[in-house]
């Protein structure tokens, strides 16, 4: 895993437009059905750390690190920690998926994380027969709730780092807030 560059964005775009090309054929129309711009991975670059895996010089894995929450997270579902991390745009080539390359996305995450430093990793996957919750959790991520967000259900999923820093909140009685 390298950081992506300026010159990834054209790639990255493709790999995700394959990707959403794949699951529409297969499950239909739905919010994993969106398109990706040259300027939308230009502009993901500045606000988050982007990654790729590269095989040979082709882009063929790719997943984004933030410290800025997104749009589709509540997290009062989560946790408490003081400095989270969220993991976005998790994507393989389709023609690659099932070979190992997400859990090693996941681990070169993890240890990102763990340098950045960083006491949690957050995200979110659909919750639909198109999204990637199995596959988190048998990747050892934690499912702490469901949500609808804008129409589109959602699965919550975390890992806790062992970084030193004591949660917060959760461990003094806090509850998780019911699916809605």
């Amino acid at each position: 895993m390298t950081p992506a560059t300026t010159d990834d964005a054209v790639a990255l775009a493709a790999m995700h437009n394959a990707i959403a090309a794949d699951k529409t054929r297969e499950y239909g129309e739905g919010p994993w059905s969106g398109k990706v711009t040259e300027r939308g991975m230009l502009y993901a670059m500045r606000i988050s750390r982007v990654f790729v895996l590269r095989e040979a010089s082709e882009v063929v894995a790719t997943f984004r690190l933030q410290t800025k929450k997104p749009w589709a997270i509540d997290t009062s579902y989560f946790t408490a920690v003081r400095r989270p991390l969220y993991l976005l745009g998790m994507a393989v080539s389709p023609d690659l998926q099932r070979r190992g390359l997400g859990r090693q996305c996941l681990e070169e995450a993890q240890r990102i994380a763990r340098e950045w430093p960083a006491d949690a990793i957050r995200l979110d996957a659909y919750d639909a027969d198109a999204g990637a919750g199995g596959f988190y959790a048998r990747c050892g991520y934690a499912e702490v709730g469901r949500r609808t967000y804008r129409n589109s259900p959602l699965i919550y999923f975390e890992s806790l780092l062992p970084s030193g820093t004591a949660p917060e909140s959760r461990s003094q009685g806090a509850r998780r807030p019911s699916r809605s």
